[in-house]
């Protein structure tokens, strides 16, 4: 906190009035209100100065080609803590909250959605153009490595954790194939990596975006399975099929596309996500014991359900051990 006032003051001139500590996330970055000269911003500390650096490049890039972000207004000599405007507390999220059980959302939700889904490939592909990918946190492109961390993520932090047994053989047979697979056809795009409600800020009626410092050049449809399939959320296929035509409209500015071709790649890129996501529950959740993690593994369970429905037929064994997660295990929440 000292750094952040020393660094308030060199802004500003005049000590703050007040800071105040937000909830924690997932992550162990600490962000904090910080009141004074009339105003609000948002103090940043974090525990990797590259990671910062990801975030503050990123963002004044996006920033550059017209997205909406928060300005980064002064970072720390060391990199370690920065200011940024301040986007308020009303995220997608808590709009779509009220709505989620039943699925069905009202016209203000729904525009809120589509408008969302409409920037995403202006930020994909405006943030792709010059960005020095070198700064990404903490590699710079989605590789065999990282599809590779991703899923021994969904097999350490949370197939083991549930006590199934499984043939570990078998499994990476499916995997290295599965990684193959999701690596063919990136482009010089941006991949947001967790583009998610959540991260998503509605100010003055309007999407702003956050926590972006995971991103790196990456397949396109990462980040709309990423947002169509997570568990906080669970759309329904129609919301989600509506969705897919929002972006595939969106997306015509940019880039000429087979709707088939493409919904092929982002069904494959949806199961890796899936994957993603269940080895963060099992981390956050079961082994952390975090309660907004706990309580994605039964809608989590619902999509997946969904999803293998039809096997993967590259992944014989790794869809028979996806559908007893589904169908079998119950977590203990």
């Amino acid at each position: 906190m000292d750094a952040l006032n020393k660094l308030y003051v060199s802004v500003f001139g005049s000590e703050p009035d007040g800071m105040t500590l937000l909830p924690l996330s997932g992550s162990a970055r600490k962000y904090y209100r910080i009141s004074g000269n009339g105003r609000t911003v948002i103090g940043v500390s974090g525990t990797n100065a590259a990671e910062n650096n990801a975030f503050i490049t990123i963002d004044r890039q996006m920033a550059a080609k017209g997205i909406n972000v928060p300005e980064v207004l002064a970072v720390s000599p060391d990199g370690m803590f920065y200011l940024q405007d301040d986007l308020g507390d009303n995220q997608l999220f808590e709009f779509l909250k009220p709505s989620i059980a039943s699925g069905k959302y009202g016209p203000e939700a729904m525009r809120l959605l589509h408008k969302t889904i409409e920037s995403l490939p202006s930020i994909q592909f405006r943030t792709g153009e010059g960005l020095d990918w070198g700064i990404c946190f903490p590699d710079r492109e989605f590789n065999r490595r990282m599809v590779n961390f991703d899923l021994n993520y969904f097999k350490y932090d949370f197939l083991k954790f549930t006590g199934m047994e499984f043939n570990e053989i078998k499994l990476q047979d499916d995997f290295d194939r599965l990684v193959e697979d999701s690596l063919e056809g990136i482009g010089e795009t941006f991949m947001y990596r967790d583009f998610q409600s959540r991260n998503v800020m509605i100010k003055d009626g309007e999407p702003y975006f956050i926590d972006f410092q995971g991103g790196r050049r990456g397949p396109i449809q990462y980040d709309l399975a990423s947002f169509l399939w997570n568990a906080g959320t669970h759309f329904s296929k129609e919301i989600r099929d509506e969705l897919i035509d929002v972006y595939m409209d969106a997306l015509a500015e940019y880039q000429k596309a087979d709707k088939d071709e493409f919904l092929e790649k982002f069904r494959l890129i949806s199961l890796v996500r899936l994957l993603q996501e269940f080895g963060a529950y099992g981390f956050r959740g079961i082994f952390e014991r975090k309660q907004i993690f706990l309580d994605c593994l039964q809608p989590a369970k619902g999509c997946l359900h969904e999803l293998v429905q039809e096997p993967f037929k590259r992944y014989p064994y790794l869809t028979e051990v996806l559908r007893r997660v589904a169908d079998e295990w119950v977590p203990e929440v």
